[in-house]
């Protein structure tokens, strides 16, 4: 009689322990990012700084290359959360896929720049020439049609080669496979500078509004998971500030995450992107109505959306109220 006691008292006690286990496991997000760069680099240092450990957030990060990819396979449930561009996704917007939206913004401003071999001097020099870009849609291709349009051109003045991605980019220019070719940061324009080419267009003067680098999830996710998407945004916010104000621990992450080692292209790639970059990840509505204006001249459908359509501020909002954000910032 006692040995039957104490066993159904173990199979309880297990029990037990096995159901809090379960209770106390870590949420787990699968997440997508589309460019390695600066400015979504906030992964990459939440796990060299075990953020992700300090909110029981147990988080995968998969690298596709370009964002049109990104938003496909975010609806098709391949993930949870993306930081990717915003074109895509307003486009996938406008074609009736409301169920994508916009919960963060790490950056409104494009910083591409143009490179090209050293005898191409002047934007105008670029006439008939072979531009490399990631894909159609990407960022870099919305940055190449506002850019030549500045300059009076359009984008059939140029024949675009889609590499895939902007290391791909670096090596199509390297290798002469195109005359010229749009990229950012660390890994793109500095890298190719260094190597003797030419800026062409140097995109952060222009301040071109754009979502660059904004987090993504679907609203029906939102709905089921909010609680684990709310640890995402904050470990990113948390991730944030350790990038504007720990540049020697951001060189030491991108230093192994891109294999750059060279100061000078950190140095350059940094005081770039870190004047665009957002502290408290908010939205600017000029980044998303520009997206909205461009798709509109191809479908007509863009013109009832407005950014507002567009964007859930439920953790902007609720970390600028319950003082995360003062706490997070406070004194610097």
């Amino acid at each position: 009689m006692k040995l039957s006691h104490f066993c159904s008292g173990m199979l309880f006690f297990l029990a037990c322990l096995a159901g809090s286990v379960g209770l106390f496991a870590a949420d787990k997000l699968i997440g997508f990012y589309s460019a390695r760069t600066m400015s979504q680099a906030m992964p990459w240092i939440a796990e060299e700084t075990g953020l992700f450990r300090k909110y029981d957030l147990d988080f995968q990060l998969v690298y596709i290359s370009s964002a049109p990819l990104v938003t496909a396979a975010l609806l098709s449930g391949d993930a949870q959360v993306a930081i990717s561009g915003g074109e895509a996704i307003v486009r996938a917007h406008v074609q009736g896929a409301t169920d994508l939206v916009f919960i963060a913004s790490a950056k409104n401003t494009l910083t591409h720049s143009i490179l090209a071999k050293p005898e191409i001097k002047r934007p105008e020099d670029l006439k008939g020439k072979k531009l490399g870009l990631s894909r159609l849609g990407s960022n870099s291709h919305y940055f190449v049609i506002q850019a030549l349009r500045k300059h009076g051109m359009e984008s059939t003045d140029v024949t675009f080669i889609q590499t895939g991605g902007q290391v791909e980019n670096l090596a199509a220019l390297f290798s002469g496979a195109v005359d010229a070719a749009t990229m950012t940061g660390p890994s793109g324009g500095t890298r190719a500078a260094a190597q003797g080419f030419r800026y062409v267009i140097y995109g952060p003067d222009l301040q071109i509004p754009f979502a660059a680098a904004t987090l993504v999830t679907r609203r029906s996710i939102l709905n089921t998971r909010g609680p684990a998407i709310e640890k995402f945004v904050r470990v990113t916010a948390e991730a944030m500030k350790i990038l504007f104000l720990d540049k020697e621990l951001t060189y030491k992450v991108l230093a192994k995450q891109l294999r750059i080692n060279d100061r000078k292209l950190l140095d350059a790639a940094y005081d770039e992107e870190i004047k665009v970059l957002e502290p408290r990840l908010e939205f600017k509505t000029e980044a998303f109505q520009a997206i909205i204006d461009e798709t509109a001249k191809t479908d007509p459908r863009a013109k009832k959306i407005k950014p507002q359509d567009l964007i859930d501020r439920r953790y902007l909002d609720g970390f600028q109220k319950s003082g995360f954000f003062d706490k997070l910032w406070a004194g610097k």
